[in-house]
């Protein structure tokens, strides 16, 4: 039996949830293929929403849900010196949002079921093989039976143990960092003095955060007890080494989960094979330091999304989606590397390293541009995507929620289209109504931009007349 969609995605976490929700609302039929049974666990890894990332998710009306849910915080210190300040951050999220996992999967997952959104729970791709017209998924499900599903594009969104990965050949460079990183949701008996709790001493580092359910998700690691993943893990432990790095166990109790795992850095060489894309967890893989795995996972997919619905629907040429391995394949790289400096930072021992941890500190605390490039890169609003030679200034550029004679710029976000935003009248007479809106500055600005779908500048012009904007619009809209 074959079935056929216009997209196939490959996993239902937070990455795979926006993608199909984005598709399914531009009208793209998309099926979603999950092999878990169709339940959501409270055992989250990630914590923390940043603010490009409640950007997208503004773009989406999503991000005040979320932000009713969980806590804001605007000043996050790590090991005990170095402050990383938000509340001076270009944007309406000038905070973290501490929220588990979970309950951003909750709400991608209700827009996607809104939207259209096929589910396929209990079901494991076991093979895939791909055309000049298509790729053909192999599939199992629950009850042993085997299919097969045609589609024009799949994207694999199934963490780092990808299927996809592995079926269309792509190695996983790179290498285990931490061993032995235990984790244990426990209740507390003493309320830790910050939201968000995370410190290094010498071997040990801790780190804390609440579910919001009265438990706390605790991420430790001890240097001195190197062991396997598989190697039992206790409360006594866990209560130890948070003693060694934050200096007391909080009086930790309870514990509903324990487990070990090893943290890893690697990087898929190509985010696309032919028909086949990979976002997430199953592109990079990277250290918890910074809070960036689901964030960055999140921004490939509201990259990718318009892009696979514009050629699918056939309003851009299939070259649209080379541009998803040029913009978001150096983010990933960039990630990896300022979440493994932190960490390595963290787990400074020697004199010369921890020197290096003080004079760093020391310079971000008091070099205003070297601050804001490395809060820029945590929080994702200092990602820009390279513009073609000769562009303006302003092409590639995240843009802010800027003020419209119509509301703010995210709510005009929120249809999927296009933005125009222009000082002058225009119209559109072409047939973009469902693509295009137009709107004017609130200020007296006069330069004309076009802003993506993601929120970035795709054209800009300083003195902009009709035929330049049509010629735009033609080259980007379609």
């Amino acid at each position: 039996m074959r079935t056929q969609y216009s997209v196939i995605v490959v996993g239902a976490g937070p990455a795979g949830l926006l993608l199909a929700g984005d598709l399914a609302a531009a009208g793209v039929p998309v099926t979603l293929v999950e092999k878990r049974p169709h339940k959501i666990s409270n055992l989250s890894r990630a914590f923390v929403l940043h603010a490009r990332t409640l950007e997208q998710l503004d773009a989406r009306g999503l991000a005040d849900g979320l932000e009713a849910v969980g806590r804001p915080l605007d000043n996050l210190r790590l090991f005990g010196h170095l402050g990383i300040e938000l509340g001076t951050l270009p944007s309406r999220y000038n905070h973290l949002l501490v929220i588990p996992q979970y309950e951003v999967e909750k709400v991608l997952e209700r827009r996607a079921i809104e939207a259209g959104v096929e589910f396929r729970h209990e079901t494991e791709l076991t093979g895939l093989v791909q055309d000049a017209d298509g790729v053909t998924v192999e599939v199992r499900t629950a009850d042993g039976r085997t299919e097969s599903l045609r589609a024009a594009y799949v994207v694999g969104t199934d963490g780092m143990r990808s299927a996809v990965r592995e079926a269309i050949g792509l190695p996983f460079p790179g290498r285990s960092v931490i061993r032995s990183v235990v984790l244990a949701d426990v209740r507390l008996t003493e309320e830790p003095e910050n939201l968000l709790t995370v410190n290094a001493v010498g071997d040990a580092f801790a780190f804390l955060a609440p579910f919001g359910d009265g438990y706390h998700r605790v991420i430790a690691w001890n240097r001195a007890r190197d062991v396997p993943d598989s190697e039992p893990l206790d409360l006594d432990e866990v209560k130890e080494v948070t003693r060694l790095a934050l200096g007391r166990d909080f009086g930790m109790r309870d514990a509903r989960w324990m487990s070990r795992f090893h943290s890893d850095e690697r990087q898929a060489p190509a985010y696309r094979v032919g028909r086949v894309f990979l976002a997430g967890d199953a592109a990079h893989v990277h250290t918890p330091a910074g809070g960036q795995g689901m964030n960055t996972g999140l921004q490939d997919s509201a990259n990718l999304s318009w892009k696979l619905a514009a050629v699918v629907q056939g309003h851009a040429d299939a070259a649209l989606l080379d541009t998803y391995q040029s913009e978001r394949h150096p983010v990933g790289r960039a990630v990896l590397r300022s979440s493994g400096g932190i960490v390595r930072l963290a787990m400074a021992k020697r004199p010369w390293t921890l020197a290096l941890r003080a004079a760093l500190t020391t310079f971000l605390d008091h070099v205003g541009p070297a601050r804001r490039k490395a809060v820029g890169g945590i929080t994702g609003i200092g990602f820009r995507y390279p513009a073609p030679r000769g562009a303006h200034r302003l092409t590639g550029t995240r843009v802010p929620d800027v003020a419209l004679e119509g509301g703010r710029l995210y709510e005009a976000l929120r249809g999927g289209r296009f933005v125009l935003i222009t000082p002058q009248p225009y119209e559109d007479r072409g047939a973009r109504k469902d693509r295009l809106t137009v709107e004017h500055w609130a200020s007296d600005r006069r330069t004309t931009v076009l802003v993506r779908p993601d929120g970035y500048v795709a054209w800009a012009k300083d003195s902009a007349d009709h035929a330049a904007i049509e010629a735009a619009l033609a080259a980007h809209v379609g």
